[in-house]
């Protein structure tokens, strides 16, 4: 599984990586979490409003910070 989190490093986007991190540890399943900071890569997502969760090239959520029960309906759904 490959997770994204889009967003340049405001506090709402380490918040987002964070949940996400601590989701994949709780739901034991195997990924790589990559944050993405660059604005071109993130517009090349389609993605305008941050911070953004990518699973597996599916845009999860834009423009806010995730909570720990959405992200781990994400990893196992």
């Amino acid at each position: 599984m490959e997770i994204k989190v889009l967003g340049p490093g405001c506090a709402k986007c380490s918040e987002a990586e964070k949940i996400m991190r601590s989701a994949v540890d709780e739901a034991g399943v195997t990924a790589t979490i990559d944050k993405i900071s660059d604005f071109q890569q993130i517009a090349q997502h389609g993605v305008f409003s941050t911070p953004a969760v990518v699973i597996d090239g599916q845009i999860k959520c834009v423009g806010k910070v995730p909570s720990k029960s959405e992200a781990l309906a994400w990893l196992k759904g």
